[in-house]
């Protein structure tokens, strides 16, 4: 491999050694969805807090009701009622019963729940069909959880069962890593936004919702910024002004070797930038430091749709990952057998666009579409990255071969 060109994994690890998890605090539980933990969340009481009806029905002694059947009832009356949030009889006698609802706290001298379906349904006197085992329908104190119970572990990423249980023990926020705020800039004097017409040489700029839509998928917060024409100080100006709101910058366009390569000429005297080529295809010409007085990490991502989305992925996605303290922080890779065969420069970690299936004999992948870093309509039809080592320059069908599936969750 050439000098000037470094590889996928040098690249990768001069980014993740820049970057750093964003300093935790407590969120409130709706804005934790999908965030990490970062503190081992202990119960604070115990899960249910008080024994209650699984049932509406009666709460009785058991003994009183044991030998109960349709062709000998028991009969018992019925001394009071207890519906969930309105328990004002906290006790009972033996012989008795009191009708309750699912949820009421089960009262003093009552130890099982006879269902309505058992009995006549009384008010003053009930008349009971069949006997519940000793302890049926009552939902005991701390059976779910106990005080002092570990819920959640530093790390886990909350999904909406993870809240639903904080909200359930009293917790109205949670310690966790905040969503990155990540700046988009698209360059380009010949972009133009979609709605608007367009000229004999201009062309819409789907980076930018492209690569926004992207920061969102990964958890971010994405701002996409107008186009900024090919004009260093147009291009400072406005990168200036986003840094306020920016914990990673992401631009696209205006980093290889072309007479208007804006992004490159602007950052370029700043001892905090490299620009070089990585081994990969697509994606070589690729930039990556920081900037501002708060060090803030940028990404100088080529201009081509498709170089630009597998850059996202390869490099972004990892550092937006990093930041919210999620792990692993690189996409998974899985291994499929391939439906068609592929060439591969030497030299270049090739991602080949395909379609990942799980069918009978195995996940298969189907290469779709040319090798053009311009084939956004092949991007859209892919939901898979066909993953083709330096060293390999041809794969034929029916060969095992590792895939990044990027319609899966992680």
């Amino acid at each position: 491999m050439a000098e000037d060109v470094t590889t996928v994994e040098d690249h990768l690890r001069r980014i993740l050694d820049a970057v750093a998890p964003l300093p935790d605090y407590p969120q409130p539980l709706m804005e934790s969805l999908g965030l990490a933990a970062a503190e081992d969340v202990v119960a604070p009481i115990r899960l249910p807090s008080f024994d209650n009806s699984g049932m509406d029905g009666y709460a009785v002694c058991q003994a009183d009701v044991a030998s109960a059947s349709a062709e000998s009832p028991v009969h018992l009356p019925v001394v009071g009622e207890i519906g969930a949030g309105q328990a004002r009889l906290l006790a009972m006698s033996p012989g008795t019963a009191v009708k309750i609802m699912t949820g009421a706290p089960v009262p003093t001298g009552a130890d099982s729940v006879v269902p309505y379906e058992w009995t006549d349904r009384g008010v003053a006197k009930v008349r009971i069909d069949k006997a519940p085992t000793l302890g049926q329908h009552v939902r005991r104190a701390g059976e779910d959880v106990q005080e002092g119970d570990v819920l959640i572990e530093h790390g886990t990423v909350l999904g909406p069962r993870h809240v639903g249980l904080l909200a359930s023990v009293g917790r109205a926020t949670v310690r966790s890593r905040p969503r990155p705020r990540v700046v988009i800039l698209s360059t380009g004097s010949e972009l133009r936004e979609p709605g608007t017409p367009l000229g004999h040489d201009t062309i819409y700029d789907g980076n930018s919702y492209l690569l926004a839509a992207a920061a969102r998928r990964a958890g971010a917060i994405a701002y996409r910024v107008g186009i900024v024409p090919d004009e260093p100080r147009a291009f400072l100006d406005a990168l200036d002004d986003q840094l306020v709101r920016a914990d990673l910058v992401v631009t696209s366009g205006g980093v290889s070797q072309g007479d208007f390569d804006v992004v490159k000429e602007a950052l370029r005297p700043l001892d905090t930038m490299w620009f070089g080529g990585v081994g990969m295809q697509p994606g070589k010409p690729q930039g990556f430091g920081t900037v501002g007085d708060d060090a803030t990490p940028i990404f100088t991502l080529p201009g081509n749709p498709v170089s630009s989305y597998i850059s996202f992925e390869v490099f972004v996605l990892p550092a937006i990952r990093t930041m919210m303290g999620l792990s692993p922080v690189s996409r998974p890779t899985r291994r499929a057998r391939l439906t068609h065969p592929i060439s591969s420069p030497a030299g270049r970690r090739q991602f080949v666009r395909g379609d990942f299936a799980v069918d009978r004999g195995g996940p298969f992948v189907t290469p779709v579409g040319g090798h053009g870093s311009h084939l956004i309509g092949d991007l859209a039809s892919s939901n898979a990255l066909v993953v083709v080592p330096e060293d390999v320059t041809s794969v034929p069908a029916g060969e095992q071969v590792q895939v990044l599936w990027l319609d899966e969750e992680f």
